[in-house]
Protein backbone atom coordinates (compact mmCIF):
# COMPACT_ATOMS: atom_id res chain seq x y z
CA UNK A 1 0.00 0.00 0.00
CA UNK A 2 1.34 3.47 -1.31
CA UNK A 3 2.15 6.26 1.65
CA UNK A 4 -0.21 9.35 1.30
CA UNK A 5 1.57 12.45 0.65
CA UNK A 6 1.46 15.39 2.82
CA UNK A 7 -1.15 18.17 2.49
CA UNK A 8 -0.20 21.41 0.92
CA UNK A 9 -1.66 23.95 3.99
CA UNK A 10 -3.66 26.03 1.24
CA UNK A 11 -3.59 29.56 3.32
CA UNK A 12 0.06 29.47 3.15
CA UNK A 13 0.02 28.58 -0.50
CA UNK A 14 -1.90 31.66 -1.40
CA UNK A 15 0.30 34.00 1.00
CA UNK A 16 4.26 32.81 -0.52
CA UNK A 17 5.70 32.50 -3.82
CA UNK A 18 8.60 30.78 -5.08
CA UNK A 19 11.17 32.93 -6.95
CA UNK A 20 13.03 31.46 -9.65
CA UNK A 21 16.20 31.74 -7.55
CA UNK A 22 14.54 29.20 -4.83
CA UNK A 23 13.66 32.04 -2.45
CA UNK A 24 10.17 32.63 -0.97
CA UNK A 25 8.52 35.87 -2.03
CA UNK A 26 6.05 37.41 0.32
CA UNK A 27 3.95 40.38 0.15
CA UNK A 28 4.09 42.84 3.22
CA UNK A 29 0.76 43.29 5.27
CA UNK A 30 -0.15 46.91 6.57
CA UNK A 31 -0.78 48.87 3.62
CA UNK A 32 -4.62 48.38 3.14
CA UNK A 33 -6.09 50.56 5.39
CA UNK A 34 -5.54 53.19 8.03
CA UNK A 35 -3.08 55.12 5.69
CA UNK A 36 -3.50 58.66 6.38
CA UNK A 37 -1.65 58.81 9.40
CA UNK A 38 1.40 56.87 7.28
CA UNK A 39 4.05 58.86 5.52
CA UNK A 40 4.05 57.82 1.62
CA UNK A 41 7.67 57.03 1.42
CA UNK A 42 5.96 54.43 4.37
CA UNK A 43 3.30 53.37 1.96
CA UNK A 44 5.63 52.65 -1.39
CA UNK A 45 7.79 50.63 0.51
CA UNK A 46 4.91 48.46 1.66
CA UNK A 47 4.26 47.73 -2.28
CA UNK A 48 7.53 46.05 -2.41
CA UNK A 49 7.80 42.52 -1.89
CA UNK A 50 10.02 40.22 0.54
CA UNK A 51 11.77 37.67 0.53
CA UNK A 52 12.24 34.90 3.08
CA UNK A 53 15.54 32.97 3.25
CA UNK A 54 17.01 30.75 6.04
CA UNK A 55 15.71 28.47 8.48
CA UNK A 56 12.00 30.06 8.08
CA UNK A 57 12.19 29.47 4.87
CA UNK A 58 12.99 26.00 4.41
CA UNK A 59 10.01 24.97 7.46
CA UNK A 60 7.80 26.95 4.93
CA UNK A 61 8.59 25.24 1.86
CA UNK A 62 7.37 21.92 3.79
CA UNK A 63 4.36 23.38 4.42
CA UNK A 64 3.63 24.93 1.29
CA UNK A 65 5.00 22.79 -1.28
CA UNK A 66 4.19 19.64 0.48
Amino acid sequence: MATQKMKSNRSAAKRFKLKPNGKLKRIKGSKHHGNVHKAQSRIRRLKESDTIDGKKASNLRKVVFA
